[in-house]
Parts: C-alpha cells; structure tokens; sequence
C-alpha cells in the first residue's frame, strides 16, 4: 500500500468533496495561488477555479461571518484560520452566530461549515503561533472538535467535518503535515465524528490522547513494552464530543489512565476526560459526579432557563437521587 503524507491527505480530501458537493467552497488567507503556507492546499485554485477556491483578506473576523453567511445561505464553506492562536479573532461569529443557530432557530437551520487551522509547537513559532485552541471551544454546545493523528485520519475525518450539518473546529499539527502513512483502509474513506479507537491493545495502562499528542503515545507504547509495561493508546481523533465509551471500556481493561494533552492543564480537555472517566467509572461506588448544564445554549422561555441552571434545589435534588434519599418534610413543604 502506497504512503500518504498528511498535508496530501488534507488536500485531497478537500478535493474529493468540492468534487463531490457542488456547494462545498473553500477560502482563505493564501490558500488559493500560493497553495497554503504549509503547502497543505496546493492546485486546488487551479482546478475548481477561482469561485469555489480563493484567497481572502488578512481578517479572520471577515473570514468566519462570510462563512456563517455562505453556510446558512445553503452553501457548504471551509475556511482557513492560518495559525490556530488567531481562533480568537473570529470567536464571536464561531461561538454566538454559529454554533446556536440550529437551536435558536427551533433546528430550521443549520451551519455545515469547517474552520481549519494549523496547531502546537515544536516548530520554533514561539509563543503567540504554537498554541492549540482546542480548550478555547471545548465549553460551546453545538461546535465539533476534531484532532486527527495520521494521514487516513487525516483525510477520512475531514471529509466527514465538511459533510456534517454542525460547525466543525478542525486541529491540524503543524509536525503532522510532513508525516506518512498509509492510505486510508477499505470502507473508511469517511471516519464518523465523534468515535475514539483503540490505536494499540494493551493491558497495564490506558494512554488517551489526541493529535501529535496520540502518535507520540504509540512510540512511548513500544518503549515502555521493552521496559515490561503494556500500553494500550486511545486515539480520541474527536475532542467534541468526546467519546468517553471507548475510554471507560479501555479503563475497564487496564484500570489505570493518562490523558496526555499538548496544553496547560487548568481548562484543558485532558481535566474534563479525567472527569468524565471517574464519575462513569466511580458510578456504582457513589464516589463521584458532576452537576452540571445540559449540552444545549442557556434556553430563553423563563420555565426552561430555571430547569437549566444547576441552582441549590438542583445540587440537593442530585445528591437524594444518587445517595437514595428520601426529601424531608421540611424542604418538601417549602417546595409546596
């Protein structure tokens, strides 16, 4: 089977699906002429002709409401946010417009757009170009986080990213872009999002990551064998949602789990796995849970808001339920 390199992957999937979807565009800062500036989008301009592929202005703003208006116009939009640490500038649209227009539309309508950026260090950027946003968006209800690893990931995640009727926020590594691997398998053209895999079988730990962050894990996997330790390595491939089912059947196997994540960890996604992980998994012993929002925007309608926030008779309502107690009679008279 002949090698795939990952900025190839990236670009071909793009090509497949302005090929395939007349209402896929894409746009973006040099990506159109100068082919990317990490070389990851070469030829497209060239091809699908200067309506569908073109370069756009300096102004990641401008970039994210042309694509929230394309979107729910009925186009399909991918755009480039050139380094991912410039993911602040186009926010508001992402995260107030975007993400809450299926839901404050009564799910009339949605936004099939695609934002991609280049991400993480260790190519000598510095500080305000290596960071990855991933965390910045982790809290929005309504946006996908996707991180893939390899070159099939690459190209098979992607493809469904453009194809989903949700705003999907979508990680490339900048270390990833030179690296090769197999073209992706058989039937797995078009990965499903939100669906973590077991990228290596092992029975002593459970290593979770995303990105560089779960190829890096496969090599420390084959270190640490030489060393008597089994590592079985989880490749998360989607960061919202997170597919906690697969870790917590993986955890069940290895009783031990490291979530290694490329960021701080205050606010990080490998915290909220942690999290995640010992309330399912403590489930049966009372140990730990989470009170928290429904994975929906703050309702409008004043009896939704109230059932949505997570207030003192909602803690003390989870704690009975949990603990199988019974209401007293002074709080159920004060509820009267």
């Amino acid at each position: 089977m002949s090698a795939l390199e990952f900025r190839t992957a990236i670009r071909d999937a793009i090509a497949e699906e302005l090929e395939r979807d007349e209402s896929v565009v894409f746009f973006g800062e040099d990506v159109a002429a100068a082919g990317g500036v990490f070389v990851a989008t070469p030829d497209l301009h060239e091809r699908f002709g200067p309506e569908r592929v073109f370069d756009t202005p300096i102004s990641e703003m401008a970039l994210a409401g042309a694509a929230f208006g394309a979107a729910v116009a009925g186009l399909r939009p991918i755009f480039e946010v050139m380094f991912g640490d410039f993911m602040a500038l186009p926010m508001d649209s992402l995260v107030n417009q975007a993400a809450k227009f299926w839901y404050v539309s009564g799910e009339q309508g949605t936004v099939p757009l695609v934002v991609r950026s280049a991400v993480g260090g260790g190519g000598r950027f510095g500080a305000m170009h290596s960071q990855i946003h991933a965390s910045w968006y982790q809290g929005i209800p309504g946006l996908k986080i996707v991180f893939p690893s390899s070159p099939a990931e690459a190209k098979g995640l992607l493809k469904a990213a453009i194809r989903d009727d949700n705003p999907v926020v979508f990680l490339e590594h900048k270390r990833l872009y030179a690296v090769k691997g197999p073209e992706p398998e058989p039937g797995e053209e078009v990965i499903a999002l939100g669906t973590a895999r077991v990228a290596r079988a092992g029975s002593d730990l459970t290593i979770a990551s995303a990105g560089k962050g779960a190829a890096d894990a496969l090599v420390a996997a084959e270190a640490l064998q030489q060393e008597g330790v089994d590592v079985e390595v989880v490749d998360l491939r989607t960061l919202r949602p997170l597919d906690v089912d697969t870790v917590l059947e993986s955890v069940g196997r290895t009783n031990r789990l490291l979530a290694v994540e490329e960021g701080p960890r205050t606010g990080g996604w490998a915290a909220g796995l942690l999290g995640a992980v010992a309330e399912r998994g403590l489930h049966d012993l009372d140990d730990a849970w989470i009170v928290a929002t429904q994975e929906t925007p703050v309702p409008y309608a004043p009896t939704l808001e109230d059932a949505y926030i997570p207030d003192a008779e909602a803690i003390t309502a989870a704690v009975r339920a949990r603990l199988g107690l019974r209401a007293s009679p002074a709080s159920a008279a004060a509820r009267a």
